[in-house]
Protein backbone atom coordinates (compact mmCIF):
# COMPACT_ATOMS: atom_id res chain seq x y z
CA UNK A 1 0.00 0.00 0.00
CA UNK A 2 2.66 2.18 1.29
CA UNK A 3 4.25 1.49 -1.96
CA UNK A 4 1.18 2.56 -4.67
CA UNK A 5 0.86 5.90 -2.84
CA UNK A 6 4.22 6.39 -3.31
CA UNK A 7 4.06 5.87 -6.52
CA UNK A 8 0.72 7.66 -7.22
CA UNK A 9 2.73 10.77 -5.47
CA UNK A 10 5.17 10.73 -7.65
CA UNK A 11 2.96 10.38 -11.18
CA UNK A 12 1.14 13.57 -9.56
CA UNK A 13 4.53 15.72 -8.94
CA UNK A 14 5.62 14.97 -12.35
CA UNK A 15 2.09 16.09 -13.72
CA UNK A 16 1.98 18.92 -11.40
CA UNK A 17 5.69 19.50 -12.91
CA UNK A 18 4.67 19.38 -16.52
CA UNK A 19 1.75 21.50 -16.32
CA UNK A 20 3.45 24.06 -14.75
CA UNK A 21 6.97 24.16 -17.41
CA UNK A 22 3.64 24.96 -20.29
CA UNK A 23 1.92 27.53 -17.79
CA UNK A 24 5.38 28.99 -17.80
CA UNK A 25 6.64 28.49 -21.37
CA UNK A 26 3.08 30.19 -22.33
CA UNK A 27 4.04 33.17 -20.56
CA UNK A 28 7.41 33.60 -21.36
CA UNK A 29 5.72 33.66 -25.13
CA UNK A 30 2.98 35.79 -23.92
CA UNK A 31 6.43 38.40 -22.87
CA UNK A 32 7.59 38.34 -26.04
CA UNK A 33 4.89 39.66 -28.33
CA UNK A 34 5.56 42.72 -30.48
CA UNK A 35 4.65 46.20 -28.88
CA UNK A 36 3.22 44.67 -25.47
CA UNK A 37 5.63 46.55 -23.16
CA UNK A 38 4.89 49.27 -20.54
CA UNK A 39 7.93 51.88 -22.02
CA UNK A 40 11.13 52.72 -23.33
CA UNK A 41 14.62 53.10 -21.86
CA UNK A 42 16.78 54.70 -24.26
CA UNK A 43 20.01 53.72 -23.43
CA UNK A 44 22.97 56.17 -23.77
CA UNK A 45 26.84 54.24 -23.27
CA UNK A 46 29.58 56.82 -22.25
CA UNK A 47 31.96 56.17 -25.05
CA UNK A 48 35.50 56.44 -22.65
CA UNK A 49 33.95 54.05 -20.56
CA UNK A 50 33.33 51.27 -23.34
CA UNK A 51 36.75 52.33 -24.89
CA UNK A 52 39.08 51.86 -22.00
CA UNK A 53 38.38 48.18 -22.51
CA UNK A 54 37.19 47.88 -25.99
CA UNK A 55 38.70 48.71 -29.20
CA UNK A 56 36.21 48.69 -31.86
CA UNK A 57 37.84 50.37 -34.95
CA UNK A 58 34.54 52.53 -35.05
CA UNK A 59 33.42 53.73 -31.83
CA UNK A 60 37.24 53.71 -30.50
CA UNK A 61 38.75 55.43 -33.52
CA UNK A 62 41.91 57.91 -32.74
CA UNK A 63 40.59 61.21 -32.30
CA UNK A 64 36.74 60.76 -32.36
CA UNK A 65 36.14 62.35 -28.78
CA UNK A 66 32.78 60.61 -29.02
CA UNK A 67 30.49 60.68 -25.35
CA UNK A 68 27.40 59.85 -24.97
CA UNK A 69 26.49 57.29 -27.96
CA UNK A 70 23.32 55.45 -28.48
CA UNK A 71 22.93 51.90 -27.22
CA UNK A 72 19.58 51.23 -28.14
CA UNK A 73 16.33 52.16 -27.18
CA UNK A 74 14.61 49.22 -24.83
CA UNK A 75 11.19 47.84 -24.65
CA UNK A 76 10.68 47.44 -20.96
CA UNK A 77 8.48 45.89 -18.24
CA UNK A 78 7.07 48.15 -15.03
CA UNK A 79 7.07 45.35 -12.67
CA UNK A 80 10.35 44.25 -11.36
CA UNK A 81 9.78 40.48 -11.62
CA UNK A 82 8.93 40.51 -15.68
CA UNK A 83 12.37 41.12 -17.21
CA UNK A 84 12.15 42.77 -20.41
CA UNK A 85 11.25 41.51 -23.56
CA UNK A 86 13.15 40.64 -26.20
CA UNK A 87 13.31 38.99 -29.61
CA UNK A 88 9.88 39.38 -30.29
CA UNK A 89 10.00 38.22 -34.09
CA UNK A 90 12.53 37.35 -37.13
CA UNK A 91 11.73 40.21 -39.02
CA UNK A 92 15.01 41.34 -40.50
CA UNK A 93 16.37 44.26 -42.09
CA UNK A 94 16.56 45.50 -45.71
CA UNK A 95 19.78 46.69 -46.84
CA UNK A 96 18.14 50.07 -47.46
CA UNK A 97 17.60 50.45 -43.41
CA UNK A 98 20.90 49.57 -42.38
CA UNK A 99 22.64 51.80 -45.07
CA UNK A 100 20.64 54.59 -43.77
CA UNK A 101 20.16 54.49 -39.87
CA UNK A 102 23.48 52.33 -38.74
CA UNK A 103 24.60 56.10 -38.35
CA UNK A 104 22.95 55.74 -35.85
CA UNK A 105 24.69 53.84 -33.69
CA UNK A 106 28.72 54.05 -32.72
CA UNK A 107 29.56 51.08 -34.49
CA UNK A 108 27.42 50.20 -37.75
CA UNK A 109 27.74 46.69 -36.44
CA UNK A 110 25.25 46.97 -33.68
CA UNK A 111 22.17 48.02 -35.90
CA UNK A 112 21.09 44.67 -36.65
CA UNK A 113 21.52 43.06 -32.88
CA UNK A 114 19.81 45.90 -31.55
CA UNK A 115 16.82 45.43 -34.51
CA UNK A 116 16.83 41.90 -33.71
CA UNK A 117 16.71 41.69 -29.76
CA UNK A 118 14.77 45.05 -29.19
CA UNK A 119 13.51 46.88 -31.96
CA UNK A 120 10.92 43.62 -33.29
CA UNK A 121 9.43 43.89 -29.56
CA UNK A 122 8.07 47.90 -30.11
CA UNK A 123 5.35 46.78 -32.35
CA UNK A 124 6.71 49.39 -34.80
CA UNK A 125 8.61 49.14 -38.60
CA UNK A 126 12.04 49.30 -38.73
CA UNK A 127 11.96 52.45 -40.35
CA UNK A 128 9.42 54.35 -37.04
CA UNK A 129 11.40 52.59 -34.57
CA UNK A 130 14.97 53.64 -35.31
CA UNK A 131 13.18 57.61 -36.26
CA UNK A 132 12.00 57.45 -32.43
CA UNK A 133 15.11 55.90 -31.36
CA UNK A 134 16.63 59.29 -32.49
CA UNK A 135 14.09 61.58 -31.71
CA UNK A 136 14.74 60.07 -27.97
CA UNK A 137 18.24 60.47 -28.20
CA UNK A 138 18.13 63.90 -29.42
CA UNK A 139 15.62 65.63 -27.41
CA UNK A 140 17.67 65.00 -24.07
CA UNK A 141 20.08 67.61 -23.19
CA UNK A 142 23.69 66.34 -21.52
CA UNK A 143 24.56 68.84 -18.85
CA UNK A 144 27.89 70.99 -20.09
CA UNK A 145 29.85 69.27 -17.63
CA UNK A 146 29.14 65.18 -18.52
CA UNK A 147 29.57 66.68 -22.62
CA UNK A 148 33.28 66.43 -22.77
CA UNK A 149 35.26 66.62 -19.61
CA UNK A 150 38.71 67.47 -20.38
CA UNK A 151 40.13 65.94 -17.15
CA UNK A 152 38.11 62.48 -15.04
CA UNK A 153 35.18 63.88 -13.14
CA UNK A 154 34.46 62.36 -9.89
CA UNK A 155 30.38 62.99 -8.87
CA UNK A 156 27.81 61.34 -6.63
CA UNK A 157 24.67 60.00 -7.38
CA UNK A 158 22.57 62.26 -6.83
CA UNK A 159 24.55 65.13 -8.22
CA UNK A 160 24.81 63.37 -11.27
CA UNK A 161 20.49 63.08 -11.65
CA UNK A 162 20.75 66.71 -10.55
CA UNK A 163 22.64 67.92 -12.97
CA UNK A 164 19.97 66.18 -15.60
CA UNK A 165 17.00 67.67 -14.05
CA UNK A 166 18.53 70.73 -14.05
CA UNK A 167 19.08 70.71 -17.84
CA UNK A 168 15.99 69.20 -18.55
CA UNK A 169 13.59 70.84 -16.33
CA UNK A 170 10.54 68.90 -16.73
CA UNK A 171 12.17 65.27 -16.35
CA UNK A 172 10.26 63.31 -13.56
CA UNK A 173 12.63 62.11 -11.06
CA UNK A 174 14.38 58.77 -11.86
CA UNK A 175 13.49 59.96 -15.66
CA UNK A 176 17.28 59.59 -16.10
CA UNK A 177 19.65 57.19 -14.36
CA UNK A 178 23.12 56.36 -14.13
CA UNK A 179 24.57 52.79 -14.68
CA UNK A 180 28.26 52.29 -13.12
CA UNK A 181 31.04 49.43 -13.74
CA UNK A 182 33.80 47.97 -11.67
CA UNK A 183 32.00 48.01 -8.73
CA UNK A 184 30.38 50.89 -9.39
CA UNK A 185 33.67 52.71 -9.52
CA UNK A 186 33.05 53.96 -13.15
CA UNK A 187 30.32 55.63 -15.03
CA UNK A 188 29.35 52.71 -17.78
CA UNK A 189 25.68 54.25 -19.50
CA UNK A 190 22.76 56.32 -18.25
CA UNK A 191 18.95 54.98 -19.14
CA UNK A 192 16.36 57.70 -19.79
CA UNK A 193 12.91 56.40 -19.31
CA UNK A 194 10.09 57.73 -22.09
CA UNK A 195 6.19 56.24 -22.38
CA UNK A 196 5.08 55.06 -25.82
CA UNK A 197 4.14 58.60 -27.03
CA UNK A 198 7.91 59.50 -26.52
CA UNK A 199 7.04 61.99 -22.93
CA UNK A 200 9.84 61.08 -20.03
CA UNK A 201 8.57 59.12 -17.30
CA UNK A 202 10.15 57.69 -14.35
CA UNK A 203 11.95 54.66 -14.82
CA UNK A 204 10.40 51.34 -13.86
CA UNK A 205 11.37 50.04 -9.89
CA UNK A 206 13.17 47.60 -11.33
CA UNK A 207 15.80 50.18 -13.32
CA UNK A 208 15.64 52.50 -10.06
CA UNK A 209 16.83 49.76 -8.13
CA UNK A 210 19.78 47.92 -10.76
CA UNK A 211 20.54 51.65 -11.23
CA UNK A 212 21.37 52.32 -7.40
CA UNK A 213 22.84 48.52 -6.75
CA UNK A 214 25.51 49.60 -9.95
CA UNK A 215 26.44 52.80 -8.66
CA UNK A 216 26.49 51.86 -5.24
CA UNK A 217 29.49 53.98 -4.30
CA UNK A 218 29.41 56.74 -2.64
CA UNK A 219 30.61 58.38 -5.62
CA UNK A 220 31.61 57.50 -9.70
CA UNK A 221 34.29 58.90 -12.27
CA UNK A 222 33.58 59.83 -15.50
CA UNK A 223 36.88 58.72 -17.58
CA UNK A 224 37.72 61.00 -20.44
CA UNK A 225 38.28 60.02 -23.81
CA UNK A 226 41.81 59.26 -24.33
Amino acid sequence: MAGSRAKLLAAALLLSLSWGAQAGNRHARSEGEPGRFDYYAVALSWSPAFCATHDDPNQCAPGRQAGFVLHGLWPQYAQYNRGYPQSCSTERLSNRDIARYAPLYPSPKMIGHEWSKHGTCSGLNPAAYFELSAKLRDQLRIPPAFQRPAQPLRTSYADFTGAFKAANPRLPDNAVLPFCAAGGRFLSEIHACYDKAGSAMACGAAEVRRSRNTCRQGSFLIIKQK
